[in-house]
């Protein structure tokens, strides 16, 4: 309703609109020490500057300036309430999805893959009550592309198949909606209070270090972290959990796509499994190996062809060198280490986890 050109007059709802602006900008609270401000303009005085700045031929940038203000303050309250909003429920969040990872572990032990028994205990109601909580602190802001309607759907049945479903299949996808939403590409990091050029100036010696504290993770950090970190790479898609018993360890593997392009325009795709270990006082040894391997067929089809075994510790000679030796005789499927080293280099290029999984103090 604001003019953009020269015209005289006002209008009712614009007016009643512009009564209603004051009162309202007292209920935003500062966000930072930020608010809004700005009153909405008289459109008749607007209408006049136009026909004023027109008659005299000069250019109404300054005018198109000024009547755009409230406008621009609204955007930057509303980019830092969502910002402000993120920050607020990111430690809740984290907390709600440990509860139900935790939690729909004991509840698939518990029950038949195919039973068809109603389950509603306290351990059912604790993924309930968590998931609903979660929906609450998300609101309407969260782009939801998990299976947000199957999870609703067999929570309602609850029925021992629906409960193995869930921990497949619909909370795999509805916990990467809740952690893209936890925190934003543009969020800023949690930086330490330290001026740089004060701290150049006392000329510091030594190596620049790329070591994480693995200790400040669990098992089930670990693999939120590998899983995060697999969607980061531009050649892995389709990255999912696959389910939590089947591994030797009790461990999540990962399940994921690797497209591979060539120079001469080929591009393909290959099926590659991720069993993670956050083993910091022990190494990978054969025996590990060996089990890995035999839990392969439970995945396929299709076929794996790729095997990545990343540990947060080391990995025996022995473990290496059978390793080496069945990549050597051409064996499927391929595997790859990925030691704590290795881990680490790759972070480093990933800041933003680094701090989020609170990785270096």
């Amino acid at each position: 309703m604001i003019p953009s050109s020269p015209q005289r007059g006002t209008n009712r709802e614009y007016e009643d609109l512009r009564r209603a602006w004051t009162p309202l900008l007292a209920g935003l609270p500062p966000i930072d020490g930020f608010t809004v401000t700005e009153e909405l303009p008289d459109i008749d005085e607007a209408g006049q500057s136009f026909i004023d700045y027109f008659e005299i031929g000069e250019p109404v940038f300054a005018l198109m300036n000024e009547l755009e203000k409230p406008g621009h303050q609204l955007d930057e309250y509303r980019f830092k309430l969502a910002q402000s909003r993120r920050r607020a429920i990111h430690d809740r969040l984290d907390d709600l999805v440990s509860t139900i990872n935790a939690t729909l572990a004991q509840i698939t032990d518990s029950i038949a893959r195919d039973s068809s028994d109603r389950m509603d205990d306290p351990q059912t109601r604790v993924v309930e009550e968590s998931i609903s909580e979660i929906e609450r602190l998300l609101g309407d802001t969260t782009d939801r592309k998990g299976r947000w309607g199957d999870l609703h759907r067999h929570l309602r049945f609850s029925q021992g198949h629906d409960w193995h479903d869930i921990a497949e299949m619909d909370w795999p996808s509805v916990r990467a909606d809740v952690e893209a939403a936890s925190l934003s590409e543009s969020d800023p990091l949690p930086v330490p209070a330290v001026d740089l050029g004060v701290a150049a100036s006392a000329k510091p010696a030594g190596g620049a270090s790329i070591g994480l504290n693995w200790t400040a993770l669990d098992d089930d950090g670990f693999e939120r972290l590998l899983f995060d970190l697999l969607r980061g790479f531009p050649s892995y898609q389709n990255v999912e959990w696959l389910m939590k018993t089947r591994a030797p360890d009790r461990g999540r593997d990962l399940s994921a796509e690797r497209v591979i392009r060539d120079d001469g325009g080929t591009t393909r795709t290959e099926r590659v499994i991720m069993q993670a270990k956050h083993w910091t006082s022990k190494s990978v040894a054969p025996s590990d190996i060996t089990n890995t391997l035999a839990t392969l067929p439970l995945w396929e089809p299709p076929v794996v062809r790729t095997l990545v075994i990343a540990t947060s510790g080391r990995f025996t000679t022995d473990a290496v060198a059978i390793i080496e030796k069945h990549n050597a005789d051409g064996r499927l499927p391929f595997i790859e280490l990925w030691a704590d080293s290795r881990l680490e280099t790759q972070l480093s290029q990933r800041p933003d986890l680094v701090a989020s999984y609170h990785l270096r103090s």
